[in-house]
């Protein structure tokens, strides 16, 4: 008796997934509740598992597209792994001498030593016209060539055949490939395109920068990092700060974790921070709820958390839907400043960046500070310049002063 294994519904608005890749092959002995295929939404990546333990037998093929409901594959009672596929036995030698049989005999040439030989005067003739003797098809016996065929050649056809050498030079010249790969954008890729053009046609999108000294931050974490880890068991990074500052920076400036619905403005009362994580199959925003009401060591433990699921995909779409404000960090790939693009329905993003060294004024003196520069891309249509200035301000003191992060002032 064989058990039926179809696509799971794996959330309301989802109506159809891609299946991106079978982790066991047809013919394989599964046990129950192992993994078999991937699937694949616009929103997540899921696993498929065995509902019973028996032999595979794969119905959809990798890169169908199943509605929910739709049979994936098979799977019959008992049995085990079948037996390797026998393998024909290649028989090079006979491939070889049936080739050998088949190939054409080549035909004898007419031709001899007087084909394409010119005469002394047509010798003359083609030399002063600069035309090559093998362009000529002589008519005298044996294929001479005459007077009268060296008379009706054509001049030039000597240096063209020059110009189509050093084309065929120059196209050999290029060295390496030049193949093309195409491929099918995934499900998950498509609504990422989708989501970051509607974004830029409906929004009037600004972004203003500021930079902060790192130097405090810095300086704390490399006191407290080994005491920190051994109490709470995770690293201390720049993520919970960078969290813990925008949860505090969203109480003064409530605009800036707002969002418009038809023709009102939503407000919430706490910050559901979603944070931008860079997966296998594109980028993904896990979020961290409220995350206002967190210490540091319970933010790096989120983050630490979903970004390990990010990687692994195995995201639920619970965890990456409902966030309030965005934190994506593009310094881990070494990104110097960049405009972020709104995570929408949320009307701001903060775009943290790398820490480089450079030369600041302080009291009157030039010295040298680990710098980063910081980017709020902001809705204008809810957040005034004001507000948007005034919120990445507020970050910054909060940074450059962690203190006031425990503190809350």
């Amino acid at each position: 008796m064989s058990l039926e294994i179809k696509v799971p519904a794996v959330g309301e608005s989802i109506t159809e997934v891609v299946l991106s890749r079978w982790v066991k092959n047809d013919g394989d002995f599964v046990e129950m509740d192992e993994i078999i295929a991937e699937l694949e939404s616009d929103k997540a990546t899921f696993e498929l598992t065995a509902e019973k333990a028996g032999t595979l037998k794969i119905v959809a093929q990798e890169g169908d597209t199943l509605e929910i409901g739709a049979v994936v594959c098979t799977i019959e009672e008992g049995g085990a792994a079948p037996a390797a596929k026998e393998t024909a036995a290649e028989k090079p030698a006979e491939v070889k001498a049936e080739a050998s049989a088949q190939a054409p005999v080549a035909e004898k040439s007419a031709e001899n030593y007087a084909t394409g030989t010119p005469s002394p005067a047509a010798a003359k003739i083609l030399a002063e016209k600069g035309v090559d003797t093998g362009s000529v098809k002589g008519t005298g016996v044996d294929g001479r060539i005459t007077k009268a065929d060296a008379m009706k050649a054509e001049a030039g056809k000597a240096p063209a055949k020059a110009e189509a050498s050093k084309a065929a030079q120059s196209v050999s010249a290029m060295t390496g490939s030049r193949d093309e790969r195409r491929e099918k954008m995934s499900p998950l890729r498509k609504t990422v395109a989708k989501r970051l053009v509607a974004v830029k046609a409906e929004t009037a999108m600004l972004t203003t920068f500021n930079e902060v000294n790192m130097k405090p931050i810095m300086d704390l974490r490399s006191k407290y990092k080994d005491q920190f880890k051994e109490k709470y068991g995770v690293g201390l990074g720049f993520m919970s700060f960078f969290t813990k500052a925008v949860t505090e920076a969203l109480k003064d400036f409530p605009a800036v974790n707002a969002r418009i619905e038809g023709e009102e403005i939503v407000y919430n009362n706490f910050a559901d921070v979603s944070i931008a994580v860079s997966a296998p199959k594109g980028l993904v925003v896990p979020v961290i709820r409220n995350a206002e009401s967190k210490s540091l060591a319970e933010l790096e433990k989120s983050v630490l958390e979903l970004a390990l699921k990010a990687r692994e995909n195995k995201l639920t779409i619970e965890e990456m839907t409902g966030g309030t404000f965005t934190i994506t960090n593009g310094g881990v790939f070494g990104s110097m400043m960049s405009t972020p693009i709104i995570n929408s329905p949320q009307s701001a993003i903060l775009g943290m960046h790398n820490i480089v060294e450079r030369p600041v004024a302080e009291k009157g003196e030039v010295v040298i500070r680990p710098m980063m520069y910081i980017a709020l891309s902001y809705d204008h249509r809810i957040i005034d310049g004001r507000e948007s200035v005034g919120f990445l301000v507020r970050v910054k003191q909060l940074l450059e002063d962690p203190a006031r992060l425990l503190l809350g002032v």
